[in-house]
């Protein structure tokens, strides 16, 4: 039956608004902070290994952040989050010059992805109360849209930025887009029932964690298969292109940081095409098909190494990286977006924050181990052949996924 109850009603629509500026600021920090890293350093395996020194805290706070969604109220979390993390760049902007850059570096961005990781629960376990259920899909394509929107603006512009004006300029319109963020969602309205804590903090959270366990290993044992498959595709690949994609631009091509914003800024575009692409086509689309996507997501990849080969000219490199990224992000916002609405339908609403934060962390949790793995192999290996490795890795992977997915797929919501 069709639903013709408007999406864009306004506490939604704030919220949107306020993820488009939040998340901006977080993506013209996350291109241009590991950037300068990598410029004053030249070290991939140090860039590596801060990165994945920076996944840690993600993974640590994201069941936290479910916790806490789950109990406090979300408009006040999204508020006190984005205040926290304008402070935080403020104090690294004067931080930096006075202190050590790697140190500062390292814990700057474990906050900053600190924060993230508590932060997207709330925004996630607020998507159903604030739409109804036949709009889920397109409510989280919207989101999602959101996302890879800055994820094409914040390297694009923080390229440009960056390589005509420095780190500081950066510093400061990040800063002001959490601060601006944060005073925009005090107007949002949320619906909330308060839990009572029984105990302590420590204690609430280690039962609330262990209730959200329990109903994965009872009610929804198939989401573990998902945990391991999105694991192990993050360990082969998006670690790959996290440290690749910079080290190949920058390093192997010598190309510009203004194009490494631009092969970054496709990224988003793809991302944003998938979004598109998911909200117009609705529950057409099956999660199934899950397995066939990360397979072409792998062959991708394969594209990337080729296109590293020895005698291929830089600029046309530089192109086909650019063009694959865009590819690689319409398939993977797709399939996101479809593991994202399967979860919230099948988790109860008084469990759907802890369960989504706890999928979440442990899918990631394996990306700081291959950041670190990978930051290596690019300095001692070619860069095409490690990511020809890698694509070979994420296509046996995807192979696999394939059961998991239809199993999935034809699970019945409670």
């Amino acid at each position: 039956m069709q639903n013709n109850t408007p999406l864009f009603r306004r506490d939604f629509t704030l919220v949107v608004i306020g993820q488009v500026i939040s998340l901006f600021g977080n993506a013209i920090l996350r291109f241009a902070l590991p950037l300068y890293l990598l410029r004053q350093t030249q070290s991939p395996a140090l860039f590596g290994a801060v990165g994945a020194a920076a996944f840690i805290p993600a993974v640590l706070c994201s069941p936290i952040g479910g916790v806490v969604a789950d109990r406090v109220n979300k408009r006040n979390i999204m508020v006190a989050l984005d205040f926290s993390t304008a402070g935080l760049v403020l104090a690294f902007t004067l931080l930096l010059g006075r202190v050590p850059l790697v140190p500062l570096m390292v814990a700057c961005l474990m906050l900053l992805y600190g924060i993230a990781g508590a932060y997207q629960p709330s925004v996630q376990a607020s998507i159903p109360l604030l739409v109804e259920e036949g709009q889920l899909t397109r409510a989280n394509a919207v989101v999602n849209m959101v996302g890879t929107l800055s994820g094409l603006l914040g390297p694009v512009i923080g390229g440009v930025l960056f390589g005509a004006f420095g780190i500081r300029p950066i510093l400061w319109v990040g800063m002001g887009c959490f601060f601006l963020s944060a005073v925009m969602e005090l107007f949002i309205r949320i619906p909330h029932q308060p839990r009572p804590a029984a105990g302590g903090v420590l204690s609430t959270v280690g039962r609330d964690l262990g209730e959200s366990w329990r109903f994965i290993r009872r009610e929804r044992p198939i989401f573990l298969s998902v945990m391991v498959v999105l694991a192990l595709f993050n360990m082969v690949l998006s670690s790959a292109l996290n440290v690749g994609i910079p080290v190949a631009v920058v390093q192997v091509l010598g190309m510009s940081d203004s194009r490494l914003g631009f092969t970054q800024g496709a990224m988003g575009l793809g991302g944003l095409f998938g979004g598109m692409l998911v909200a117009c086509l609705g529950d057409r689309l099956r999660l199934r098909r899950g397995g066939a996507v990360l397979l072409a997501a792998g062959l991708t990849a394969a594209g990337m190494g080729l296109a590293l080969l020895p005698g291929v000219p830089p600029w046309a490199s530089w192109w086909v990286l650019t063009a694959m990224s865009f590819i690689l992000m319409v398939l993977a916002t797709t399939l996101s977006v479809l593991l994202l609405t399967a979860a919230q339908r099948q988790a109860p609403p008084e469990l759907l924050g802890k369960v989504m934060a706890f999928t979440s962390a442990v899918a990631t949790c394996a990306a700081p181990l291959g950041q670190a793995v990978y930051g290596v192999l690019f300095e001692g290996c070619p860069a095409w052949a490690v990511m020809m490795g890698a694509a070979a890795a994420a296509a046996a992977t995807a192979l696999y996924s394939r059961g998991v997915f239809r199993a999935l797929d034809a699970t019945p919501a409670p």
